[in-house]
Formats: structure tokens, sequence, C-alpha cells
């Protein structure tokens, strides 16, 4: 069993890596999500996760992108999910943010998950270690659909954790699914 200086290496390196590619595609298209409804973002996380499961269970893809992609445009989609929720109980409008902005909400809700992963690392004991990346992806996908349901009946809940939780869910399952990938790449 690695320790949680370990994970969390592992964490911050993916994280920053989807950070990197976030704040490119923020260069070349601004933050054109922000016209996104809360159900348009939970939609193209679905596409994402369902390509994963689908290229998982055919074995072969014809597209060249791998999952690794898919992954990363999970982890910060739910991110933008988060930002856009905060923004939506500020009643900020916008379209267009400053890029300073952006990323530091951005690094604010990457923290948050990187919290909430080692709380449950720490009453879980990293059983994500000893789960398979198709189950991840299963896992990821019920969050999806949770979130649907969620979203379907305006926001409110009896007993369960709203959107954002679910969020902050699939990008941990993401982020674990990726740490999985590269420690697979680097033990062949």
């Amino acid at each position: 069993m690695l320790d949680l200086d370990t994970t969390n290496k592992q964490y911050q390196k993916v994280i920053n890596f989807c950070k990197s590619f976030f704040e490119t595609k923020l260069i070349d298209y601004g933050t054109s999500w922000r016209i996104l409804r809360p159900s348009s973002i939970t939609d193209q996380i679905f596409i994402k996760a369902q390509r994963i499961r689908t290229i998982q269970e055919k074995g072969i893809q014809k597209i060249e992108e791998g999952i690794e992609p898919e992954f990363m445009g999970i982890i910060n989609y739910a991110i933008i999910g988060l930002i856009q929720l905060e923004l939506e109980q500020t009643k900020e409008t916008e379209l267009e943010l400053e890029k300073e902005k952006t990323m530091t909400l951005y690094n604010s809700y990457a923290q948050k998950a990187q919290e909430l992963m080692n709380n449950k690392n720490h009453d879980y004991g990293e059983a994500w270690r000893d789960m398979r990346i198709s189950s991840l992806t299963d896992l990821i996908l019920m969050k999806i659909f949770r979130t649907k349901q969620i979203e379907d009946n305006h926001g409110k809940t009896l007993v369960s954790e709203g959107v954002d939780a679910n969020y902050f869910d699939m990008i941990n399952y993401s982020v674990f699914a990726l740490i999985k990938i590269n420690e697979e790449k680097n033990n062949k």
C-alpha cells in the first residue's frame, strides 16, 4: 500500500496536467462554456464517460484519441460544473470571465476535490487502488445518472447529497483512473 504523500503527489500531477489543458483551452475559447446550463454540462460529462465505457467494452476505438483525454475532460467539465453552480447562486451572469478569476475558481475546486479525496482515503483505506478502471468508469456513470435525476427534480433531494457532491466524486474517480492508467504504463 502506498502512503498518503505518494497519493497526493500522483493526484497533484494529474490535476496539474488537466489544469494546463484547461488553461490552454481558456486561451483558445475563453469561457464560452458559461453559456451551458448545468444539465448540458452533465450531458457533456456523460458523453465522455459513455465513450470510455464503449471503448472498454469493445476493446477497440475508431477515433485515435484514447480514454485518458476523456477522463481529463470529465475532470475539467466537473470543475466547470462546480464553477457554474457557484456563479448561478451568486447571480453572476457575465459570459466572459477574466482568466485570473477563472483559474482561481478552478484551483479552489481542484483543492476541495483533493481535500475530499484525502478524507475519504482516510476512511476507506485507498480501496480505489484495488478497483478496476472499468469500475471507476461505472461509478462515474452512476454519479452522472444521479446528477441527472437531481437536475430533473430541480435540485431537490430528500436525503441525498446534491449535484456538487456528485461532481466532486466524478473528479476524484477520474483522477484515480488516470493514476491507475499511468501506473499500468509504468509497470510495462
